[in-house]
């Protein structure tokens, strides 16, 4: 007998939600800055985290690819198969996690670890830190993580579609996490709102396109 949380899906966008509230809260209110602070003086010099964010980079070209492929096709009514399905599916869901995350960079206004462009307040650079929401800026573009959102967004369509491999997906994910953590690209928050944000476009996508499974 399935319990409450399983039968009904409000009841587990609800708890998601709070969860990722929940984590993302006590991150900012606790963990984000000492956090940023060890990461600057203890890891931001290795040159192998700044690699491991460009893990995410095939993302959109592929994405770009296989929807151009995709929405061709369909004017010659061309029937794909199911792996190209699920190809379909994890592009749409970091294309629609990329437009989000946008917009929710924007709303949010929260400043970086680091002073990266125009000389943009920081935590690391003059001590600043908080959120201003609209305040606009590529220095207040911090919340969430992009890199994040997109590689959650088509790992967590893989992690559904191709189950005996998500050792795989679950590792890519994590690599880019530690990638970001490790050169002080975004805060601990950051990288957990943009997990959330990426595997919830994946199963929003994953439940539209494979609804009759």
């Amino acid at each position: 007998m399935a319990s409450p949380t399983e039968s009904n899906p409000w009841l587990r966008l609800f708890g998601a939600l709070l969860s990722c509230a929940v984590l993302v809260g006590l991150s900012v209110a606790f963990v984000d800055r000492p956090a940023s602070t060890w990461a600057h003086a203890t890891l931001h010099e290795m040159v192998v985290f700044p690699w491991l964010t460009h893990l995410v980079d095939p993302t959109l070209p592929v994405a770009a690819v296989v929807l151009a492929v995709a929405g061709v096709g369909t004017l010659w009514g061309w029937q794909p198969p199911a792996w190209f399905k699920t190809l379909i599916a994890c592009c749409l869901a970091t294309v629609i996690a990329l437009v989000i995350k946008d917009q929710l960079k924007d709303a949010c206004g929260r400043l970086w670890p680091e002073t990266w462009t125009e000389h943009n307040p920081s935590w690391i650079g003059n001590g600043a830190y908080g959120f201003f929401p609209f305040h606009g800026g590529e220095g207040w573009e911090s919340f969430p993580s992009g890199h994040t959102s997109r590689i959650t967004a088509f790992m967590a369509v893989l992690w559904l579609r191709v189950p005996r491999l998500r050792w795989l997906w679950v590792t890519l994910v994590f690599l880019v996490a530690l990638g970001l953590f490790g050169a002080d690209y975004h805060f601990i928050g950051d990288i957990i709102a943009g997990a959330y944000l990426g595997a919830a476009c994946a199963f929003g996508v994953h439940a539209w396109m494979f609804r009759r499974e």
